[in-house]
């Protein structure tokens, strides 16, 4: 740490550019092969069959962009412009997120009587390396999203046993809070005490819990009501047999369950830590779901897909589940704005989920101290979030229901 340090920040910055470039050619070509419906438009992939030949310039991120254009009647017109601006923000964006966060921007400095107290340097730059890592993964399932309406587990899983891995051998890479007297990590009962019990069996049986059950939900099957329950539980083992990955998920459990014994063995801040990323990821995962099921009660139909659910569980690893509360109230704003810039860019009015709230999370990783300082006492415990929560969901289905009564008089009046 001490060397990063000895290096003058134009110099961290500028090698911070070329890794962005590095990134974000190692981001688009995530986008396109990982993508349900892969499209072989990255240099890295094997180029279409009618396709000129690749030329060594082909693979310098941002300017190879230029001579590939000469694909576009394989790939369309202008197919290249999206890939060049994201090595191109990746380029800008990576060092501009470090200075941000290294000049103290997400943990300013606080004024006391003897000295004034900072954030502690290997904190931030902890920070710094889980935002970036969440934010390229979102950047990834933003644009497949866009693309395909979907938000593939390629990017999902692995970011989330990611995000377990870090926060359990890095806890201060959790987001910052001042409290007592320092800048600590957003524990899972913050702004609150952590309480002994988290501490002892219960907590590992809890963190257990969580990451079995989201193994569980990760086992890839099909589910239908339409014939019954008894019909649609039957269909729906079925289906998970005939995925063949069942057994993966549950090796993947037992091994997640050993691991989680390990850390809480270890206890100490690695254990809260891990424990509030595990509560993260249930918090997140189950609010977008407690969307799809009021969806589904009020249109009787999908609302939201299960991408949506395995996107937020991963956003809430890295970030708590406090932050993902946020989000999702936020998200409504940041899709005025992605549906509209859709709109006048391509003209198309459907919009997916994930890039929203992929959008809130950024602007609540930016704007942090402030967000945290603005609304950081509702969770105090005795707060009113499970109030809000509930509330909150009463009032979409209502809204939602009274929408599907009007479109549907609509249609019949037509």
């Amino acid at each position: 740490m001490n060397a990063i340090l000895a290096l003058p920040m134009e110099v961290r910055l500028a090698g911070l550019a070329l890794v962005g470039l590095l990134l974000g050619s190692l981001a688009n070509w995530a986008i396109y092969a990982l993508a349900w419906y892969s499209r072989p438009i990255s240099p890295w992939q094997k180029p279409a069959a009618k396709a000129p030949p690749r030329q060594w310039a082909d693979y310098v991120p941002l300017f190879g962009w230029l001579g590939l254009a000469r694909e576009a009647e394989v790939h369309g017109r202008g197919f290249w412009v999206r890939p060049l601006l994201i090595d191109l923000v990746s380029a800008i964006g990576l060092p501009a997120l470090y200075w941000w966060e290294a000049t103290e921007h997400l943990a300013p400095q606080v004024a006391a009587a003897i000295v004034p107290i900072h954030a502690p340097a290997p904190m931030l730059h902890l920070e710094f390396l889980s935002h970036s890592i969440l934010i390229g993964l979102m950047l990834v399932a933003t644009f497949i999203d866009f693309d395909e309406q979907t938000i593939p587990d390629a990017i999902t899983l692995p970011g989330t046993l990611l995000g377990l891995v870090l926060i359990a051998a890095a806890p201060s890479a959790l987001l910052p809070v001042f409290q007592a007297l320092a800048y600590r990590p957003l524990l899972f009962t913050s702004p609150g005490g952590w309480p002994v019990w988290l501490d002892n069996w219960r907590g590992l049986l809890l963190g257990i819990g969580i990451f079995t059950g989201w193994c569980l939900v990760m086992i890839p099957a099909l589910a239908t009501l339409r014939r019954g329950w008894i019909k649609g539980v039957q269909f729906y083992f079925a289906s998970m047999a005939r995925e063949n990955a069942w057994w993966q998920m549950l090796l993947l459990a037992a091994i997640g369950s050993a691991g989680n014994a390990g850390v809480w063995a270890v206890g100490g801040d690695h254990w809260r830590g891990l424990l509030t990323a595990l509560v993260g990821l249930a918090g997140g995962g189950l609010l977008v779901w407690g969307v799809r099921i009021v969806g589904w009660v009020a249109l009787r139909k999908e609302a939201m897909g299960f991408g949506d659910v395995t996107f937020m569980a991963m956003i809430g690893v890295y970030l708590g589940w406090q932050p993902c509360l946020i989000i999702f109230f936020l998200s409504p704003a940041a899709a005025l704005f992605v549906s509209l810039t859709q709109w006048v860019l391509t003209g198309r009015r459907d919009i997916a989920f994930g890039p929203y709230l992929a959008l809130a999370a950024v602007y609540v990783i930016i704007d942090w101290y402030r967000v945290w300082g603005a609304v950081g006492m509702w969770f105090a415990p005795g707060g009113l979030v499970p109030a809000f929560v509930a509330a909150g969901l009463l009032l979409m289905m209502g809204l939602l229901m009274l929408w599907r009564i009007t479109e549907q008089a609509l249609f019949h009046r037509s």
